[in-house]
């Protein structure tokens, strides 16, 4: 076993062992128990809510959460919005950079107000320090946080027998931010620091290279933000390259340290449901069938990178250390996948490669992954897509045996299942709409007008199958709030800044709501208790029939059009 490949399967256990005591002390945070950090963070809290003027003790019913999350959110919204617009003439801008347009202002304050992420511009030159910190990170913390919150609330309605008090949000919200992302963030910061991550106001340094050339190089608040940006499943980079930035991302340790942090807190937050519901055999089953899921994108993808791209090998190009176009070597062909399928089954979206130049096999993976969006996820959002699954799989189950399906002693009826399956389609209507129209314009080289400057074959610097993978890429990271990007596509321009903002709004709260509906319904209805022919929802069987409705409804809705992409262009390389 080469020595790269050994660093990925050691970043997979450390996770793992990190992730279940972890996940336990999230369970206690939630349910309020005693921990070792309440000294620090109680004083803290109580402060929050007397300035705020919020009660965070007063109990509220699943629709006073919802109004609460989109309440905030709209806030939160305007307030970086202008700021982006502004950016140009507020304080701490050393480099002078300009302020943004509406319509990349707009794009930019959806895609992080929605955890995606998404970026239509280049960190260094598109942000000032004003924008990057009291902006991006502000919103990279609160917004890890509503999906948290979210979950929390999720987790209470399925612990209650009976009730429509589940909770407060603003407590569940600030607990989140204060006592999960904060320490987490804290220690992989100083981490990164110490390994020359950036933490300064300063503007750009000029340099003496090795050859005797003067470069200009980017510095700022870097290290901060990358813990953040890793620790709540943002992605969101510093600089423009993201983690294969030598700076943001500078040494093997620091890759393994970024690498864990993608998927430490989604991996533990169903470990805390273990605790939080006192049902540790159904943690364990929903992390076996993500981990499956997870697996069977990542071993693949690891494989084709090892092996090198054929059509380069043709040139007769060594490729003894795998697939290194877009890669830096200082990670390797091993981890540059093994990241590339971490960050997409979250909603991280952080790169430390280029995935333009994947095999076109990994690539898929990616893309697949982003579209099944339930292995692992993000942080909280992660599990509330993967219980849409639990509700689609425990109604089919109980058709196939005759019996009203109940989940955790709650009968799961036309309603719940309406939501479900509502939020189930949502997902590939709006990836396949908004590349559908895409391709049609490309199709056409229809000319934009003002939506975009020229015709629309200008977008795609590659041509064929994977220009159309580069256009169905933009919108399954959109609609995944994922945020990575195949960039060959030119993407700052009014259709697409517009576009994917819709697509990333309505694919952010929708599946926020629907979760969040269906937890509050069941949780208001009569526990039934269990007997002899209640369905075991925390088995290998049940596991297995979770695992079923994820593939079919991802192979239905999704292979047909990676058909045309990734696949083909994987059949026309190697002839």
């Amino acid at each position: 076993m080469n020595t790269a490949l050994f660093g990925v399967i050691a970043m997979f256990i450390l996770t793992v062992a990190i992730a279940i005591p972890l996940g336990r002390y999230i369970g206690k945070v939630y349910l309020g128990e005693k921990t070792l950090l309440d000294p620090v963070f109680n004083p803290i809290e109580r402060f929050f809510f007397r300035i705020s003027g919020l009660d965070g003790t007063r109990e509220m019913n699943w629709k006073q959460h919802i109004y609460a999350l989109l309440g905030i959110n709209l806030v939160w919204f305007f307030l970086c919005f202008l700021l982006l617009l502004n950016q140009g003439w507020l304080p701490l801008n050393p480099d002078h950079n300009p302020s943004m347009s509406p319509d990349l202002a707009f794009n930019t304050t959806i895609s992080f107000l929605v955890n995606c992420n998404l970026q239509h511009y280049s960190g260094e030159t598109g942000l000032s320090y004003l924008s990057q910190i009291g902006g991006i990170m502000f919103l990279q913390f609160v917004t890890a946080g509503t999906g948290m919150a979210a979950c929390a609330m999720v987790f209470n309605a399925m612990r209650s027998k009976q009730t429509t008090q589940l909770g407060n949000f603003y407590n569940y919200f600030i607990k989140s931010c204060t006592r999960i992302l904060l320490p987490v963030s804290f220690i992989a910061a100083v981490i990164l620091v110490m390994s020359g991550t950036p933490m300064t106001w300063e503007g750009k340094e000029t340099i003496t290279t090795l050859q005797g050339g003067e470069q200009v190089v980017s510095r700022g608040p870097a290290a901060a933000m990358v813990a953040i940006k890793q620790a709540g499943t943002n992605g969101g980079g510093f600089f423009g390259v993201n983690s294969a930035h030598p700076l943001e991302n500078p040494t093997y340790l620091t890759n393994m340290v970024e690498n864990i942090l993608i998927v430490l807190i989604p991996i533990a937050m169903v470990f805390a449901l273990g605790y939080y519901l006192k049902r540790r055999k159904m943690a364990w089953m929903i992390m076996g069938v993500m981990t499956i899921g997870f697996l069977a994108l990542c071993l693949p993808s690891i494989s084709n990178e090892m092996k090198g791209n054929p059509a380069i090998t043709e040139m007769g190009i060594d490729q003894s250390t795998g697939s290194m176009e877009g890669k830096e070597v200082r990670f390797g062909s091993e981890a540059s996948a093994y990241w590339g399928i971490t960050t997409t089954v979250t909603s991280n979206g952080s790169v430390n490669a280029m995935h333009d130049s994947f095999t076109p096999i990994t690539g898929g993976m990616a893309m697949l992954g982003m579209m099944a969006n339930s292995f692992y996820g993000g942080v909280g959002v992660g599990f509330l897509n993967f219980y849409i699954f639990i509700i689609l799989a425990v109604f089919i189950s109980g058709l196939m045996v005759g019996r009203t399906p109940e989940f955790l002693g709650k009968k799961v009826e036309a309603r719940e299942v309406k939501i479900a399956a509502f939020i189930a389609i949502l997902h590939p209507l709006l990836i396949l709409s908004g590349t559908a129209l895409s391709a049609y314009f490309v199709s056409h080289n229809t000319d934009m007008g003002n939506w975009s400057n020229g015709k629309a074959s200008a977008w795609l610097n590659n041509p064929g199958h994977h220009g159309f993978s580069e256009m169905l890429y933009e919108y399954t990271s959109s609609a995944a709030n994922n945020g990575s990007g195949f960039e060959g596509l030119a993407d700052n321009n009014p259709f697409w800044n517009i576009t994917t903002g819709i697509v990333m709004l309505l694919s952010r709260f929708l599946p926020i709501i629907g979760p969040l509906a269906i937890a509050g319904l069941l949780a208001n209805k009569k526990h039934i208790p269990e007997s002899a022919g209640t369905l075991q929802t925390d088995t290998p069987i049940f596991g297995i029939m979770i695992f079923a409705v994820i593939f079919i409804i991802a192979a239905l809705s999704f292979f047909p059009a990676l058909a045309l992409g990734p696949f083909a262009e994987y059949f026309s390389q190697i002839h």
